[in-house]
């Protein structure tokens, strides 16, 4: 579904990623593992046209979209939840949860919208509450189901676990777990190692900037190498 060959980029003359390749499946989970500021980021907003590799190439179901604008890569399905949750905070819920349709399956928002309570009930419970007002588990799900609302082909998560108490971790991992056993295509942008790997299909571990190990899932959360520098084991 989703290609990455030999992608360079950065910001200004800056070089972040060097030469970065890897591959999502349609209905896998692939883990994008790595420290900050290996680069994780910088890979997504070049796959989701915020900014323009320097070199390299991202094909999205056989289309070349290398450096297509943001608008576009939505279009297509390619929907990114950026770190950091980023709702409009001075917008009710309700909305938020429309502009995710704004490009994409806006004649199915009442539909979708009925389909992101059923998921997330404590969203709908505040469904007219001001998102900023949420609290930070609230708002990260608010951003999934907005998300959600363009019925996306391929989701990009980044750090979606981020500043989450081990519960809403919990709960977090277990949702993503459900997106892909409905047949959802998950880019998973993690620095939660043990967790992502045990639901994902492969993985790829960014350093520096470069693919420094990738495979199955399973082979890598066996990896000594691995499990001494993310895990202190």
């Amino acid at each position: 579904m989703l290609e990455v060959r030999d992608m360079v980029a950065g910001y200004g003359e800056v070089k972040v990623l060097h030469g970065v390749s890897l591959d999502v499946g349609p209905g896998e989970v692939v883990a994008l593992l790595g420290s900050n500021g290996a680069g994780k980021s910088t890979l997504n907003n070049n796959i989701s046209g915020i900014f323009r590799p320097f070199a390299g190439m991202v094909i999205f179901e056989g289309q070349d979209i290398s450096g297509a604008r943001p608008e576009t890569t939505v279009d297509l399905g390619i929907i990114q939840v950026p770190e950091g949750r980023r709702v409009f905070p001075n917008m009710s819920v309700r909305d938020n949860l429309e502009m995710g349709a704004y490009r994409r399956a806006r004649a199915r928002r009442t539909q979708n919208i009925d389909r992101i309570a059923g998921i997330f009930p404590r969203i709908a419970e505040r469904i007219d509450q001001l998102a900023g007002t949420l609290s930070g588990g609230e708002q990260q799900m608010l951003a999934i189901g907005r998300s959600l609302m363009a019925e996306p082909r391929l989701l990009i998560l980044d750090e979606p676990s981020l500043g989450l108490s081990p519960l809403l971790v919990e709960e977090m991992f277990a949702l993503i777990h459900q997106l892909h056993a409905d047949g959802l295509s998950i880019l998973l942008v993690e620095q939660n190692v043990v967790q992502s790997l045990e639901i994902a299909n492969r993985g790829y571990v960014l350093e520096n900037g470069k693919v420094a190990m990738s495979g199955p899932a399973s082979n890598l959360l066996q990896d000594e190498g691995l499990r001494r520098s993310y895990l202190g084991m």
